[in-house]
C-alpha cells in the first residue's frame, strides 16, 4: 500500500512519482501523485482509463497531452481533464523535465498499477527504452486491463495474447513436438522485367531496403554477390517485433537461382528461383526456417496463423517493389 510522501523511481520509463494523496486518505475518492521527468516507453503510448477521470496540472516545465487526434500543450499553472474511456497520451514538451500533478478520480486500483510498474522497473521487467517485456506486459493486462489498458489492439486481443504468453511461460520446460517451431513458405508470382535484372536485384542483399519496403530496415553485405558473401539483415512484418539474421550465399547460379543460409533470430534457407517467361520472369521464393528467438519459438504452436499472416503481408510488399526496382536497374554482364 502506498504512503503519502513515498517516492516511486521508474528510470526506464523516464519518471519518478511522489505520492501526495492515497486512496486510504480520501476514502477512495481520488489518488494524487506528482510525476516528474520525461515519460517514455509504454507510459507514453496511447491508453485508456475505463472508469476514471484523469486530471493533469503542470507545476513546472511543459506537457503535451494528446486526446484522440488533438494535441494540447500545457504550461505551468494550466490543467486539463481526460474523461473516462478517452484514448490519450501524456508526453513531455520542451527540453527539460516536466513536473505534473496527476489526479485519478475515483481512486480505483491505480495505486496497485503504480506499485506494479515500480516493481518491474526494479526487477528487470522493463527494457532500457521503457517497454514492458512480454511476461511483464501479459501480467499487467491480466491484473489491470479491465481498468487501464493500451488503446490498441482491442482489449480482447490483448487478453488473448497475454494468456498465450503466460501459458508459454508455464510450459517453457516441457518438451515441444518435433518441428513445432518450423515455418515453411513457397510464394510465386510473375514480374514484367528481364530475368537477369530480377536476379541481380534479389542476389544483392544491399538492395533490399530500397525495394522491399517497409519490411527490410537494414541489409549490408561484405562484398559483391557470389558464393560465400555474408549479409547482415534486420527486418519486420506487421507483428510488433524485429528480426536479425546473418546470411551466407551458398548457391549462386545467374540468372536462374540464388540461395542463402541464415542464422540468428531465424535459422534456415531462402531460395530464389527465376524462370524466363514471355514478357518477363516467373519468380519463386522458398523460405524454410526455424524460429530461434526463445519467446517466439515457444509461441509458434499457438501463433502459427499470425506468423503466416505476417509472412503474407511481407511477401505482398516484395511483389509491389521488385518489378519497378528491377526495371530501373541496369542488368549485369
Amino acid at each position: 500500500m502506498l504512503q503519502t510522501g513515498e517516492t516511486l523511481d521508474m528510470p526506464q520509463v523516464g519518471i519518478r512519482g511522489v505520492v501526495r494523496k492515497t486512496a486510504a486518505e480520501t476514502g477512495g475518492e481520488y489518488v494524487e501523485i506528482d510525476v516528474i521527468g520525461r515519460p517514455r516507453g509504454f507510459l507514453a503510448q496511447s491508453h485508456v482509463h475505463v472508469r476514471q477521470t484523469e486530471r493533469h496540472e503542470v507545476i513546472s516545465g511543459l506537457m503535451r497531452l494528446v486526446l484522440g487526434d488533438r494535441e494540447h500543450v500545457l504550461h505551468p499553472g494550466e490543467a486539463m481533464e481526460v474523461p473516462p474511456g478517452t484514448p490519450h497520451r501524456q508526453l513531455a514538451a520542451g527540453d527539460g523535465p516536466s513536473h505534473v500533478r496527476v489526479q485519478m478520480r475515483p481512486a480505483g486500483n491505480i495505486e496497485g498499477f503504480l506499485e506494479y510498474v515500480a516493481t518491474v522497473s526494479r526487477e528487470g521487467g522493463l527494457t532500457r527504452t521503457g517497454w514492458l517485456k512480454p511476461g511483464a506486459a501479459a501480467r499487467l493486462v491480466q491484473r489491470f486491463g479491465d481498468e487501464d489498458h493500451a488503446a490498441q489492439p482491442p482489449l480482447p486481443v490483448q487478453k488473448a495474447l497475454a494468456a498465450v504468453i503466460l501459458g508459454a511461460e508455464r510450459g517453457a520446460g516441457k518438451v515441444r513436438a518435433a518441428a513445432a517451431d518450423e515455418l515453411a513458405f513457397v510464394d510465386e508470382w510473375d514480374v514484367h522485367a528481364p530475368a537477369q535484372a530480377v536476379f541481380d536485384t534479389v542476389a544483392d542483399a544491399t538492395t533490399f531496403p530500397h525495394w522491399w519496403r517497409p519490411v527490410f530496415l537494414e541489409s549490408t553485405a561484405d562484398g559483391p554477390p557470389g558464393i560465400g558473401t555474408v549479409a547482415h539483415q534486420r527486418f519486420k512484418g506487421r507483428l510488433p517485433y524485429h528480426l536479425k539474421v546473418r546470411g551466407v550465399t551458398t548457391r549462386y547460379e545467374p540468372p536462374r537461382l540464388v540461395e542463402g543460409r541464415f542464422e540468428g533470430d531465424l535459422k534456415g534457407t531462402g531460395t530464389w528461383t527465376l524462370t524466363p517467361i514471355p514478357g518477363g520472369t516467373h519468380v519463386r521464393f522458398d523460405w524454410r526456417v526455424l524460429i530461434e528467438r526463445p519467446l517466439l519459438r515457444r509461441l509458434a504452436p499457438v501463433l502459427r496463423p499470425a506468423y503466416r499472416f505476417n509472412h503474407a503481408w511481407s511477401i505482398a510488399r516484395a511483389q509491389e517493389g521488385l518489378e519497378p526496382y528491377a526495371l530501373g536497374r541496369r542488368p549485369s554482364a
